[in-house]
């Protein structure tokens, strides 16, 4: 019987499918032959919160490659088996078309067509740029796997060996929005403009915004993901139906999955696509909605730490904040809610410190945008910037920030 692991060898570097392709199939193998994973180095652009392969797991020999940071991946640095790259999306993509080829590539695909050729389904982001130079490729050919359109997609003769087996895709249920994410959703909307392309993540900021969006039209859409939000926004007639809707990663439940299938207008397309930004520079009034943890009153984005804990990486926002400003009538949105922690800590902060990373500088500060309001930061001089940003903090902590910048002031 035909095996996805078939091959793997101690020190093989394993490039495997993550996010809406994470494969079951390969994880069953493997657990069920756990020796096929000893001083095997896996490879692949896990994001916390959505895949669920513990490869470390599966043999205390396994190593693993990785480029956010997980559970799985934190426990790896700490015994010596993980190795994290600190890269945004364009770096990942440069490092692994100028690294060594990867020995194995394993992808989750759907059935091959009459003419015998396999789409990738729900994402195309990373796999095709390891796909041509990996030494092998196999497939798990799923039928459950929605075919979609795209850059990438391929030929049965391709693959030195393909498993076909019916299994459960791997599902992303994204948590409702609250009171909070309604108003940033709500002050969002009012920068939103008719005509607009459109980039956002996951979340219940977008669910919220998507709602507060209904109402507009011919919006067009161009990010790393999709997720249920742009069901929304394409069922309340908010999107431009003949613009194409450009992405990497399709993201959601199982009515999703059949959505998207049926999405004429959907191309998905690898990273060097999607988040290059002088592509998104050509296209017009490009708007870049996405999330921090912090912002400081210097304008600088927190994206990625959190009380000196890595809690992801900084994935395609630099990228798009470079694109977004260079976008004829762009906009770089950054949104966050304006406390943590039952309102005990500010989001808005003196300045980012020991505890936090800079994943996009001050100079490309644009908006910022809480529940209590939207700070426009472009044009404004050091103290007006402070100001606005404090005007957007929560009330209880306006008082401490401006104390704060007072005193950094004075020291300037």
């Amino acid at each position: 019987m035909s095996r996805l692991i078939e091959t793997l060898q101690p020190g093989m570097r394993v490039f495997v499918p993550t996010l809406s392709t994470e494969s079951s199939l390969l994880l069953d193998e493997l657990r069920a032959d756990p020796d096929r994973a000893r001083g095997v180095v896996f490879t692949g652009v896990q994001f916390p919160g959505i895949d669920r392969a513990d490869y470390l797991a599966l043999h205390p020999e396994a190593r693993q490659a990785a480029f956010f940071m997980t559970r799985s991946v934190r426990a790896g640095l700490d015994n010596g088996r993980a190795d994290l790259l600190s890269l945004d999306y364009l770096g990942i993509a440069r490092h692994l078309r100028q690294a060594a080829s990867m020995d194995l590539a394993v992808a989750h695909l759907t059935l091959p067509d009459v003419d015998g050729w396999c789409s990738p389904g729900l994402s195309s982001d990373f796999m095709p740029l390891v796909w041509s130079h990996a030494r092998r490729r196999v497939a798990h050919l799923n039928p459950r796997m929605p075919r979609t359109q795209g850059s990438f997609r391929v030929h049965i003769s391709e693959l030195d060996a393909a498993v076909e087996a019916d299994a459960p895709l791997n599902e992303f249920i994204e948590s409702p929005s609250g009171g909070v994410e309604t108003q940033i959703g709500r002050h969002v909307a009012e920068l939103v403009r008719n005509g607009d392309t459109l980039q956002f993540g996951i979340g219940s900021v977008p669910l919220a915004l998507a709602g507060a969006l209904s109402g507009h039209r011919g919006l067009r859409f161009h990010g790393g993901l999709v997720s249920s939000a742009l069901q929304t926004l394409w069922e309340a007639g908010a999107m431009d139906p003949d613009a194409p809707i450009k992405t990497g990663v399709v993201l959601g439940n199982a009515s999703f999955h059949d959505f998207v299938a049926r999405l004429d207008p959907l191309r998905l397309a690898d990273v060097t696509k999607t988040h290059d930004p002088a592509i998104l520079a050509t296209i017009p009034r490009f708007m870049a909605i996405n999330a921090a943890a912090e912002v400081d009153l210097f304008g600088q984005i927190n994206g990625e730490r959190v009380g000196g804990m890595i809690q992801a990486g900084s994935g395609g926002l630099p990228a798009f904040a470079q694109g977004a400003l260079a976008s004829p009538g762009g906009r770089l949105l950054i949104c966050l809610g304006a406390t943590a922690r039952k309102g005990t800590v500010s989001r808005i902060v003196p300045v980012l410190g020991d505890q936090s990373l800079c994943t996009v500088p001050r100079y490309q500060a644009d908006a910022v945008v809480t529940e209590h309001g939207v700070a426009e930061l472009r044009g404004l001089s050091l103290d007006a910037r402070a100001e606005a940003l404090i005007g957007i903090a929560a009330p209880e902590h306006r008082t401490a920030l401006q104390e704060a910048w007072s005193s950094i002031r004075r020291a300037a």
